[in-house]
């Protein structure tokens, strides 16, 4: 089963860009083309992605990849999960910088009422 984040990438790469290769998307997302050659599969499989051909002056023929109106579904329902869970990391992020902040500011005070 694809992560939220991996279904996020895939589908949002996909609806911008259907006419990118495997290779191509495995090197913008930092993946193996053979993860990437199982990614899709999985995507059609499930029917939120179809492969059509297109003709590209640089290759006789070749795969455009397009989401289906389930596809859009679930990009939509995995991007409200994914925009929810990195805004909770978000805020992880905060109170430990705050946490942080105030170390350091009483390891200051601690260091000045050393010299003192």
């Amino acid at each position: 089963m694809l992560s939220d984040e991996l279904r996020y990438q895939l589908l949002r790469t996909i609806e911008r860009n259907p006419e990118l290769t495997q290779r191509q998307i495995a090197k913008e997302l930092g993946l193996s083309l053979g993860k990437v050659n199982y990614c899709v599969k999985a995507l059609l499989d499930k029917g939120w992605v179809v492969a059509g051909n297109f003709k590209n002056s640089d290759r006789k023929l070749a795969y455009a990849y397009y989401l289906t109106p389930q596809g859009i579904e679930e990009k939509a329902t995995v991007t409200v999960r994914f925009l929810k869970r990195k805004l909770e990391e978000h805020e992880e992020i905060e109170r430990t910088i705050e946490e942080l902040r105030s170390e350091v500011s009483e390891t200051d005070q601690l260091a000045r009422q050393n010299e003192g």
